[in-house]
């Protein structure tokens, strides 16, 4: 009889599951078909602005304008985000900055994008319809691009506001680039007038093109992305000679020369080998005439690193080098560093928080872990302040000839990536805000 109880119980336990079991599958897949509705909803609302976001890249690629000189392009970007009805919109902001917020229907965090608006001094080679028409400045670097995608994503999640949980801060860079000389600009002038206060974002995101990938791909890094950037100038200070009595003076072209060369064993012999860092004298110049010893020579030029302590410790052997190279030919130096950007450095935990969100989009197998750029970028300014995460948008197109690298006169994207930097960049924020939305 107990035998025959204890198999009665089993058997109505065994029955109960069985029943119960597709109510929690249901449940399941429900929850699954929220996100995937979302992600559907972003998707059609995105193909639905394609031939727009085509138009206003090649828009903004005939009309370029450099940095610090935004003005048209700044003017329409504040009119989009005006008639989307974002809120707080400010301009003006780091000469023509532009910021929004989008105020969303639920209740959560700020999480922040940024897009720059800048072109470069390039003329423009490419026979297209869009061609550059402002003969000598050229979108050659995707800027165009990004100013596109970032409207596009405003658009896209203004259709959608009351499914957004929480704020979306919208900043328009100008002067990624480099603002001309004897002015401020960029990232650092952009903080310094308050873009990341009044709210303060939890985190920032945002992207760059990446001709090296294909389009309809993503490229990451995390941990350091882009190399920090240093702008030096170096003068050398010798005594002016007849050129036929080399004794009677200082030759500073000659003990610039050593310079140059004495400048590139730090990177040979006093630097971890393991350690990227580069160090280029881009120009010189001295001198003023042919039978004259030079008194004075002027020298220009970058260094890069992927590494804040190698940054210092190679200053601190530029000086070095320099003091110990120039008195042993009697002359002095000085040395003068400016536009400085940090590392870019990928916060791991963002990133890694963020990837299944970009796998969802593009695939897993599009979605590629890349090696440091040696490349600057004023982005790594933000994320000083904030985590942030700055990604790569695949451009290229092997099959369509779109090749050529950034800051060259033959730069060009594949347009299929537009839509999918819409796509990518709107998920990756909605799924921040609701992944953070109970974080105090």
């Amino acid at each position: 009889m107990k035998i025959r109880c204890f198999l009665l119980v089993v058997l109505l336990l065994a029955v109960s599951n069985i029943f119960a079991a597709p109510q929690f599958i249901t449940n399941n897949v429900r929850a699954g078909a929220t996100d995937a509705a979302r992600v559907q909803k972003v998707a059609r609302a995105a193909e639905a602005l394609r031939e727009q976001l085509i138009a206003r890249r090649r828009d903004l690629h005939m009309h370029p304008e450099l940095s610090n000189r935004e003005e048209r392009t700044a003017r329409l970007v504040a009119e989009k985000l005006k008639a989307l009805g974002l809120t707080d919109i400010r301009t003006g902001v780091a000469r023509h900055g532009v910021t929004a917020m989008l105020v969303g229907g639920k209740p959560g965090p700020v999480v922040a994008v940024r897009a720059d608006m800048d072109a470069l001094p390039i003329n423009e080679t490419l026979d297209v319809p869009y061609k550059s028409q402002t003969p000598g400045i050229k979108h050659a670097c995707g800027h165009d691009v990004h100013t596109t995608v970032g409207l596009g994503v405003a658009e896209v999640l203004a259709g959608m506001r009351e499914d957004v949980r929480g704020s979306i801060k919208f900043i328009f860079q100008p002067a990624e680039e480099g603002a001309p000389r004897g002015e401020e600009g960029g990232a650092t002038l952009m903080i310094k007038e308050g873009v990341l206060d009044n709210p303060r974002p939890r985190a920032i995101f945002g992207l760059h093109t990446e001709p090296n990938v294909q389009a309809g791909q993503i490229g990451f890094h995390s941990g350091p992305a882009m190399a920090s950037s240093d702008t030096f100038t170096i003068t050398i200070r010798g005594k002016s000679s007849h050129g036929a009595q080399p004794q009677l003076g200082v030759d500073a072209v000659v003990v610039a020369s050593e310079c140059v060369v004495a400048l590139q064993t730090i990177r040979s012999r006093r630097i971890d080998p393991l350690e990227p860092l580069v160090i280029t004298v881009g120009t010189i110049n001295g001198g003023s005439r042919f039978n004259v010893i030079a008194s004075e020579v002027k020298m220009t030029g970058t260094m890069r690193t992927l590494n804040n302590q190698v940054r210092e410790r190679s200053i601190t052997l530029m000086r070095e080098t320099l003091q110990n190279v120039t008195a042993a030919y009697g002359a002095t130096y000085e040395l003068s560093m400016e536009g400085s950007n940090p590392v870019t450095y990928n916060e791991p935990a963002l990133v890694e928080e963020t990837l299944p969100t970009i796998r969802s989009i593009v695939g897993a197998e599009n979605t590629l872990a890349l090696k440091p750029f040696m490349p600057a970028e004023d982005f790594s300014n933000y994320q000083k302040i904030i985590p942030g995460f700055y990604y790569f948008l695949g451009v290229g197109n092997r099959a369509k000839g779109i090749t050529a690298g950034w800051h060259t006169s033959e730069f060009d994207v594949d347009e299929e990536s537009l839509v999918v930097g819409v796509k990518v960049m709107s998920n990756v924020l909605l799924d921040y805000l609701e992944r953070h939305a109970g974080d105090k």
